[in-house]
């Protein structure tokens, strides 16, 4: 049984995590892909930093800024620099980390699959239109799926083998993510309103633990527009992650989830570390942190 999260109010940007209380100060993660080391000084004497370190950074250049003084003045300060920055407790350790939970299109991958598939259709702007309002929170997303899976049809199974091979690309630092936090024993789900022709070969691909996703209903090699079996939404994917936390995190750990989208929501709210990466506005606004500018490896530098 998972135990209650400690009803205290943080400092935006940092975890609420059982058992954690407000720190008098907190450490200041700061990255970006190029972020020069004078521009790093400046941050950490403007938030009264006592020390700075580098950190590995793998894709991005990355600084520790420690015992920040007046965290007030990271946002601005960041913001300016055009760097991504997190306020993090000193004691955020990864190997704390138990599961790592993450949506697909627009994660851990760059594009939206199903607007890809609607391109080989010759519909993508109707599809790609719908994608973008269910994203941004706008329409209920159940009811954005099935219209868009409805305008498949007739399409042939071997579009999404021309998708998967030919347009999917993994997302900048996503296989340094997952080896980074798989190392210290953490478990990984990948879990998406997508579909399982992708999210099936990528777990093979990364060696993910598990993954949930929907299942495109085909008839004579074709598809017919509809989807067969559990559908994965908003709630499915909590629904997962809450799964994943009670045969992984029930005793403890840190839950850590990342998304983009208005169906990730659910998700990210159950998590203890949750991150917006490149995310939808109504996305940024509730996750613990966001990734605007670094790859998914990014998060690996928020814990020590």
């Amino acid at each position: 049984m998972r135990r209650p999260r400690q009803a205290v109010h943080l400092t935006p940007g940092t975890p609420r995590l059982p058992g954690l209380r407000p720190a008098i100060a907190v450490d200041l993660i700061i990255q970006a892909p190029a972020l020069e080391s004078s521009v790093a000084e400046s941050i950490a004497g403007q938030c009264g930093a006592v020390s700075l370190h580098a950190l590995d950074g793998g894709g991005q250049r990355a600084w520790r800024l420690v015992e920040v003084r007046s965290p007030d003045r990271a946002a601005e300060a960041c913001t300016r620099a055009r760097c991504d920055y997190a306020l993090v407790p000193p004691g955020l350790a990864r190997g704390s980390v138990r599961v790592v939970a993450m949506d697909m299109d627009s994660t851990l991958i760059t594009i939206e699959c199903i607007d890809e598939i609607a391109d080989l259709q010759g519909i993508r702007p109707a599809v790609a239109a719908i994608t973008a309002s269910a994203m941004r929170g706008e329409i209920d997303f159940r009811e954005s799926l099935a219209q868009r899976v409805a305008l498949l049809a007739g399409l042939p199974v071997s579009a999404l083998a021309e998708v998967y091979e030919q347009r999917l690309r993994l997302s900048p630092g996503a296989e340094r993510m997952l080896a980074g936090f798989r190392v210290h024993g953490a478990k990984t789900l990948l879990v998406s309103g997508g579909f399982s022709y992708f999210t099936g070969r990528l777990q093979e691909r990364l060696e993910l633990d598990a993954t949930a996703s929907n299942t495109l209903e085909v008839d004579d090699g074709r598809l017919t527009g509809r989807l067969v079996g559990e559908i994965v939404d908003a709630e499915g994917k909590a629904r997962h992650l809450a799964a994943m936390r009670a045969r992984y995190a029930a005793d403890g750990g840190i839950v850590l989830a990342l998304g983009d989208g208005a169906n990730d929501l659910p998700m990210l709210a159950l998590a203890d570390v949750s991150i917006a990466y490149r995310a939808k506005p109504v996305v940024r606004a509730q996750a613990t942190y966001a990734l605007d500018y670094c790859g998914l490896d990014g998060a690996l530098n928020l814990f020590a």
